[in-house]
């Protein structure tokens, strides 16, 4: 039985959810793995394609536990982690720490650990964004790419710049770059800000109350509050740094095309991100596909479980 399941009383995760951990990038990483189906492959397990899937905030590795069984039933040899900062995984202090650059050299790690050449990266909310950067800025260590309610950054900065509404919307990533007080205010009452997040951006069977349980263990567990919230306060000083770098006449603008074939699966009751965010993605992605789910939120890939795993299946055997 795992920490998660002896602390909040959930059943016990099933035996083929492997936890492990590996020292990549100066960082402890644990992971979830789940070995491919042997039926559903013609090939030797150990070279079944690599699907790795990245989570978003306030989450960890367990948000995928509606994909990670039909995955791997489907022959795929899956990885979900804790991503740095989440959970089990440590913690390294400094907003710095949190930067893409490192972010991105994390998945990298953790494909190579994996002993795989490419994965199939999977990612929602930051962990799309990580997504999204990997394929940019590590083009040739994926093979394909998913993204689950988080905008492509360039589309998401014209956005902003173009959409009051966009621009209200994300207010709260103003608010994290404050000190000290995001901390506060997500620990204050045992979490409990966490669980209205949920409440409030999601469908209501998404969570049960023992899945919020265990998301309230996992921030518990987590080494700083500091980790996750400076995801934000990172994004937002390379969005500064870059804006200034693109009014120098020596720089050139960053190139973030996407050239690994891409779905984009998009709840359209999001709170935080407009749908307008999946349009006209085609300027940076030659190779899209978008799929929308009008009565999902947020978090799709919880309220729309089922069609979503069978998007991502489908989209792997293309």
């Amino acid at each position: 039985m795992s920490e998660d399941t002896e602390k909040t009383g959930s059943p016990a995760d099933p035996d083929r959810w492997r936890h492990e951990a590996a020292r990549i990038n100066g960082v402890d990483l644990h992971y979830v793995t789940v070995p491919p189906d042997p039926d559903a492959v013609d090939h030797p397990t150990g070279a079944a394609p690599l699907v790795v899937l990245l989570h978003g905030f306030p989450s960890f590795w367990y948000a995928w536990r509606g994909q990670l069984d039909a995955l791997a039933d489907a022959g795929y040899r899956v990885v979900a982690p804790d991503m740095r900062g989440y959970n089990r995984s440590s913690a390294p202090p400094g907003v710095d720490s949190y930067r893409p650059g490192e972010l991105v050299t994390d998945v990298r790690g953790l494909i190579e650990h994996r002993g795989a050449p490419q994965a199939t990266v999977v990612g929602h909310d930051w962990g799309g964004l990580v997504a999204w950067e990997t394929a940019i800025r590590e083009p040739d260590v994926v093979d394909r790419l998913a993204v689950l309610n988080a905008p492509h950054p360039a589309a998401y900065e014209q956005r902003v710049l173009q959409s009051p509404t966009q621009l209200l919307r994300s207010w709260y990533v103003a608010a994290f770059q404050l000190p000290w007080v995001p901390e506060r205010l997500l620990s204050a009452g045992d979490y409990a800000l966490l669980e209205r997040g949920f409440e409030e951006t999601a469908t209501p069977d998404a969570f049960t109350p023992a899945d919020v349980e265990r998301y309230r263990a996992a921030m518990d567990r987590t080494d700083s509050l500091s980790g996750p919230i400076n995801y934000y306060r990172a994004m937002a000083r390379e969005t500064i740094e870059e804006g200034v770098e693109s009014l120098l006449p020596w720089e050139d603008e960053r190139d973030r095309t996407v050239e690994a074939p891409t779905l984009v699966l998009w709840g359209e009751q999001d709170p935080a991100l407009e749908a307008g965010l999946a349009d006209g993605l085609e300027r940076w992605v030659p190779d899209v596909r978008v799929r929308r789910f009008p009565e999902a939120s947020h978090w799709v890939h919880l309220d729309a479980s089922g069609r979503v795993t069978d998007e991502l299946r489908s989209f792997l055997t293309q």
